[in-house]
């Protein structure tokens, strides 16, 4: 391993990964400290999990306590960390709720679930036939084989195949397209109310009623994948509730547990119902403490005054990507909430010692190796999007500062 300005080089993960990789040491509100001391505005938010930011001290308390009494029981007990979530969770929409670890197992979980739904009474007729599972152009649903047969890519898909059988794809948002593919051969669609390896392609509200629709009228478990856009993201709790769809399963992760791993798969009683004992599990998700941190976590993303300032920021900034767009000529801006991006299209030369490889690169690229070089952190989506999902304690002082700080290495390009 070799570390030179806080860049570590000749590391020992797979080449998955990046061969150079930013190593950051501490943070505190939305900057992080790499281990050579320099500060970054963080845009990015650890991809959407960081909601609270970073050092709080309330976070470690609830943790730190939570350790020294229980770290772990397995799922053949409980805590009572585990059963106050699970009432929070649910409240009065869904019966249950089943803890995972990530997003993907999430997703992977819920697929499972659509499935047993169909063999175990569906209306339509239940059985081996009916098993069919609909997913859209653009998404993004995991990395886990269930999960990535949902995430129509080839660059995700091609080095595995072949990928899990019964998995159909439907154009994102095409009502007709919707109409004419989905019948009672399917058990479940699976949906992102804003694709967040997709372009931040946003759900339209046509779309939703017709997802509502569709499923109810062939008893299709409707699959709302909220890993990035739940729990206060988009403004609201839900970010399907922003559009009017209603689906029967929601799963959740990212900010779940104020950066430690768990996730959720709320279900409603038809599905919880038709499950039998021992059917499902895990050995980690719902433990003591990412449950008590998660029960927190979500009183404080709950809070309707939290809500509402979030809807304010990601106000602020939409009209910032705004202005943004009309100087700089990029693309449309995109996204919802505090989830937002906006097309960087083209190509750039970059001169030999600016940020990144010299020689010409996407525009995109030069833009994000600039904005980190300058001391701002930022995300991709899609091919050209650059997309934003800051901590969503992030002030107004502090975006009005990332959006200028972008603007500078826009016209500095």
């Amino acid at each position: 391993m070799q570390i030179k300005d806080a860049i570590v080089t000749d590391h020992r993960f797979p080449n998955a990964f990046s061969a150079e990789l930013l190593l950051l040491d501490h943070g505190r509100g939305c900057r992080l400290t790499d281990a050579a001391g320099k500060s970054y505005l963080d845009l990015g938010a650890g991809i959407a999990v960081n909601a609270l930011g970073y050092g709080r001290g309330d976070l470690a308390d609830v943790a730190a306590a939570q350790m020294r009494k229980l770290v772990h029981v397995s799922n053949l007990y409980t805590t009572g960390p585990a059963l106050e979530l699970a009432g929070k969770l649910t409240g009065d929409r869904f019966a249950a709720v089943q803890y995972m670890n990530s997003g993907a197992e999430a997703n992977e979980s819920a697929v499972k679930f659509a499935r047993m739904y169909a063999h175990r009474g569906a209306s339509g007729g239940a059985g081996a036939g009916r098993h069919k599972i609909l997913t859209f152009t653009g998404a993004f649903h995991g990395r886990t084989y269930g999960a990535l047969a949902c995430t129509p890519t080839p660059k995700y898909q091609e080095p595995f195949g072949p990928m899990l059988p019964g998995v159909e794809v439907a154009p994102y948002n095409d009502v007709d397209a919707l109409r004419a593919k989905l019948d009672g051969s399917f058990a479940g669609v699976i949906v992102e109310v804003v694709q967040g390896e997709g372009g931040l392609a946003a759900m339209t509200p046509e779309f939703a009623a017709a997802l509502n629709a569709a499923c109810a009228e062939h008893d299709v478990i409707l699959i709302a994948d909220e890993v990035q856009t739940g729990l206060g993201r988009c403004g609201r709790l839900f970010a399907s509730d922003g559009v009017g769809l209603k689906p029967d399963i929601v799963t959740l992760a990212k900010p779940l547990a104020g950066g430690l791993p768990l996730s959720a798969v709320l279900l409603p009683a038809a599905v919880n119902d038709r499950l039998h004992f021992g059917e499902h599990g895990t050995t980690f998700g719902g433990g003591p403490v990412t449950c008590a941190l998660a029960s927190h976590v979500f009183d404080i993303l709950t809070d309707a005054a939290f809500l509402a300032a979030v809807r304010e920021r990601g106000e602020q900034l939409r009209q910032g990507l705004e202005s943004l767009r009309g100087k700089h000529g990029l693309g449309p801006v995109v996204g919802a909430g505090m989830l937002r991006g906006v097309h960087v299209p083209g190509t750039v030369h970059v001169p030999d010692g600016g940020a990144g490889p010299a020689g010409e690169q996407p525009r995109i690229q030069a833009l994000s190796n600039a904005l980190r070089a300058g001391g701002v952190l930022v995300l991709r989506s899609g091919d050209d999007v650059m997309r934003l999902a800051p901590p969503l304690v992030i002030s107004a002082d502090e975006l009005v500062e990332g959006l200028r700080r972008i603007d500078a290495a826009l016209s500095g390009l």
